[in-house]
């Protein structure tokens, strides 16, 4: 296949991704009046590493200590952003979560700036400038005060944007699938030991909790974080971030669409300049 074709496929993939991520928020949104959010985490990604183990035992027998050491710190990465942007979708809505969790866009090519001394340039700077414009938008309520949720959420966004530059290097030289499921299984540890001595174990899982495990866990984990990892093999980190962003335009979508959660001027206007 040639290499223009190949980065269109990466790109529908990444999109892709992005899709299926904006579906999560509501999801999530739900699950979490029936399960703490850190052991929502542990059962989403132990079944996602279980599953990608079953599927891929044959690549995993044979992984290397690099790929085993880049999944490990993946999955660190990985375990910070989905716990940090699970906690604080419990004090913010879905849409503001997606759309301060897209301030990755924006970080993404000065972290590539620290790890690689890639400098980004004028326009990098002209978006940040942008962003936080949005974000305050968003975020800052009467008296100019940021919430607990809104905050995570933008922590969060760091997060995703260190694991979007290292998994841009690593997919170039390590088998994808076996990257994933090692991240996977580094992840659901950290989630299982944090989850222990944080949060109490539910009692009784409903089936809204039920659903949402394993529709994050199959869709939002297995299908998109692979696929994310395969594309991400074609196509610059920078290019990768801005496609995986508009998560939070369907984050929002659904988020009006399904929950009922309001869409006004001020949110608008944040949201216009996060995507300008």
């Amino acid at each position: 296949m040639k290499l223009q074709n190949k980065a269109l496929w990466a790109d529908a993939a990444i999109l892709l991704t992005a899709i299926i991520w904006g579906s999560a928020f509501v999801v999530l949104k739900s699950a979490l009046d029936y399960v703490t959010p850190i052991y929502l985490m542990a059962f989403r990604f132990s079944l996602a590493a279980l599953g990608m183990g079953l599927i891929f035992h044959k690549r995993l027998a044979n992984v290397d200590k690099a790929t085993l050491c880049r999944g490990a710190v993946l999955g660190v990465a990985l375990a910070l952003g989905y716990g940090i942007q699970t906690v604080g979708l419990q004090y913010t809505t879905a849409g503001k979560n997606a759309f301060l969790t897209s301030v990755y866009v924006v970080l993404v090519p000065f972290l590539y700036w620290v790890f690689y001394r890639k400098r980004p340039t004028a326009y990098n700077l002209a978006a940040a400038v942008l962003c936080l414009l949005g974000v305050g938008f968003l975020s800052l309520g009467e008296g100019f005060t940021m919430g607990l949720g809104d905050a995570l959420s933008l922590l969060c966004g760091v997060f995703y944007g260190v694991h979007i530059v290292l998994l841009s290097r690593y997919a170039q030289n390590s088998d994808n699938f076996s990257l994933t499921t090692i991240q996977f299984g580094v992840a659901a540890v950290l989630f299982w030991i944090y989850a222990g001595l944080f949060e109490p174990f539910p009692r009784e899982l409903g089936w809204p909790a039920v659903g949402g495990i394993l529709y994050v866990t199959v869709f939002s984990t297995m299908v998109a974080l692979s696929l994310q990892t395969i594309g991400q093999k074609y196509t610059s980190a920078s290019h990768a971030s801005i496609l995986m962003s508009t998560e939070a335009l369907f984050g929002t979508l659904f988020g009006i669409l399904i929950l009922g959660e309001r869409f006004t001027a001020q949110t608008a206007l944040g949201c216009g300049l996060v995507f300008l």
